[in-house]
């Protein structure tokens, strides 16, 4: 499979928006029509905007449309997006490549080898963020595909002290942290988004990669693309994250999602 260019998009808060991440500030009857892009414990808990949906369609028929989320597999399979299933979808932050739905082995194997060279085991991470002094901010604790670690976190309870000891004990150890909303993430290095996807424009053979993201787990594919775009909010956007190849929404939230799909449509017909 061949094709001129290859789409990565990051999805919550770039593609699909939580309730509390829609951003519409005007009046309820001038709100955009949205559809329901997931489902979890059988109440909606993500959207898109009609006009994000068609434009989407559109744009998986005109390019190579890939899926990169820091979510895990099970997590990942919730969303319901529009068209075909894509034949690759980058899931666990870089963690797992899905080729047609299921785990490449070889993708898992090399992870395995570079992590076995360069990181602290996850046990050791898991035990620094247990620590019971750190309970009153460390509400509960996760492991993602046995790959990483991410913790729900009260925000406003946790210290700056901690997360800046957090991010020294984690660089030393071969780890990187992000803040995303209530997550804590805590990932080895060679888990990453733009690893991943490179071995996706490997194998498609792609010549110009577009990716879009909003965190700074986002933030090496985002600078490696081609092409990159960011909405008015969330880490990137509060670090002022700026880069030659990179292009600003006008809006944020629910909105920002359907303009950066807009875009990059553009670019790809163009």
């Amino acid at each position: 499979m061949s094709a001129t260019h290859l789409v990565a998009c990051d999805l919550d808060r770039t593609l699909i928006y939580s309730k509390n991440a829609l951003w519409l500030t005007g009046a309820d009857k001038d709100a955009p029509a949205m559809v329901v892009a997931e489902v979890y414990d059988g109440a909606p808990l993500s959207f898109m905007t009609r006009t994000a949906q068609e434009l989407l369609l559109e744009l998986k028929s005109a390019a190579v449309f890939v899926p990169v989320t820091t979510r895990t597999q099970a997590q990942y399979e919730r969303v319901q997006l529009p068209g075909p299933v894509p034949d690759y979808a980058v899931t666990s932050n870089g963690g797992v490549l899905l080729h047609h739905g299921v785990p490449d082995a070889h993708w898992n194997a090399q992870l395995t080898a570079r992590m076995a060279a360069a990181c602290a085991p996850l046990e050791t991470i898991e035990a620094h963020l247990s620590n019971p002094d750190f309970a009153p901010w460390i509400l509960r604790l996760r492991r993602a595909e046995d790959l990483f670690a991410y913790a729900i976190i009260d925000r406003a309870v946790m210290p700056d002290s901690f997360l800046a000891d957090l991010v020294e004990l984690c660089a030393g150890a071969g780890w990187g942290v992000s803040v995303q909303g209530r997550k804590l993430y805590c990932v080895p290095l060679p888990i990453n988004k733009s690893d991943a996807l490179a071995e996706v424009a490997r194998r498609t053979g792609s010549g110009t990669v577009i990716a879009a993201g909003d965190s700074l787990l986002d933030q090496d594919m985002l600078a490696a693309a081609d092409l990159a775009f960011r909405p008015l909010h969330g880490e990137l956007h509060d670090a002022g994250w700026l880069a030659s190849n990179l292009r600003l929404t006008s809006v944020r939230g629910v909105l920002a999602g359907e303009e950066i799909l807009r875009e990059i449509l553009t670019e790809v017909t163009a």
